[in-house]
């Protein structure tokens, strides 16, 4: 990570998005920060929730719907014992269940169920589409609709601790200590929810934090305050770099490129996606993805 000091930075910013915040809202703050209204996020993260966010900046932007953004990490806290209508801690209670009695061998054996390749119905109150209008709006409206399930992977969803608590109208719960890495699109709400249900006493998720996105960790992220104090990009080539592979290539075909030649490309970039191209100077040039053989440009940056 570099820090930059210009009123149009070029790359990708990296935030640790406070809670009570909506993606809009950092895109917005960060455009302010940056001095730029060329700011775009790499996938939304819910209000409640905290953690990494990944902005592109200027030129960066174009490089956001080719990162390679499909597994996540979060920990959070799941309560055993409540329902609530947004299947987190943001919305109205509309169920409680003792769940004292709930033991440990039963979570774990639902656990193991959420883990893995699953079909998952995503919360009602979401931002997924049904027939061109968004599920929270349905929801909002008092509508009587269906979502359908999707498939998702939940590659491991671990329990840490469970702790007896007592929710503040007197219900006994349980609140579990979770981990989770899983593909992009899963609901972790969608797991408290589950998991509650399976287990006869409602579930909803009350502290989420995402602590990765694709490559990027929780410990190169920065709170707004903190980038508002000093901006800290991670420059276009670099992020280039630590997402996709590198073909290093002469300066011939550097110019062929950049003027959208399809050249042959090497056959072990053969189905890697897309694939950054760096001339001899090692300045990051253009994106690329193999098409036939032959090389596709995707976004051009030299």
């Amino acid at each position: 990570m570099t820090t930059q000091r210009t009123t149009t930075p070029d790359g990708l910013v990296i935030v640790d998005k406070p809670s009570g915040f909506t993606s809009h809202d950092v895109v917005a703050k960060m455009r302010g920060i940056a001095g730029t209204r060329r700011v775009g996020h790499a996938g939304t993260l819910d209000p409640m929730a905290t953690g990494v966010l990944v902005l592109g900046v200027q030129r960066a932007t174009k490089l956001l719907g080719h990162l390679a953004l499909t597994e996540k990490e979060y920990v959070g806290t799941i309560r055993l014992g409540q329902d609530t209508v947004t299947d987190d801690a943001e919305g109205e209670i509309t169920s409680a269940t003792d769940a004292s009695g709930v033991a440990r061998e039963a979570i774990d054996a639902e656990v193991a169920k959420l883990t893995g390749d699953i079909l998952q119905v995503p919360s009602k109150v979401s931002a997924i589409k049904i027939d061109g209008k968004r599920s929270y709006k349905r929801a909002r409206e008092g509508e009587d609709f269906e979502i359908p399930a999707r498939p998702v992977t939940v590659s491991s969803f671990l329990v840490h601790d469970v702790r007896p608590e007592t929710a503040p109208d007197g219900t006994p719960v349980q609140d579990l200590l979770v981990s989770v890495t899983c593909s992009s699109g899963t609901y972790i709400r969608a797991l408290a929810r589950d998991i509650g249900a399976a287990l006869g006493v409602g579930g909803h998720l009350t502290a989420l934090r995402r602590t990765r996105v694709g490559p990027y960790r929780l410990d190169v992220a920065r709170t707004l305050d903190q980038h508002q104090e000093e901006l800290t990009v991670m420059p276009v080539a670099e992020a280039a770099d630590a997402a996709f592979p590198r073909w290093d290539v002469d300066a011939r075909r550097a110019g062929l490129l950049l003027n959208g030649v399809r050249l042959a490309m090497p056959e072990e970039y053969a189905g890697r996606g897309p694939v950054a191209v760096h001339g001899p100077d090692g300045a990051f040039l253009v994106l690329v993805e193999a098409d036939r053989g032959k090389a596709k440009s995707l976004a051009v940056f030299g």
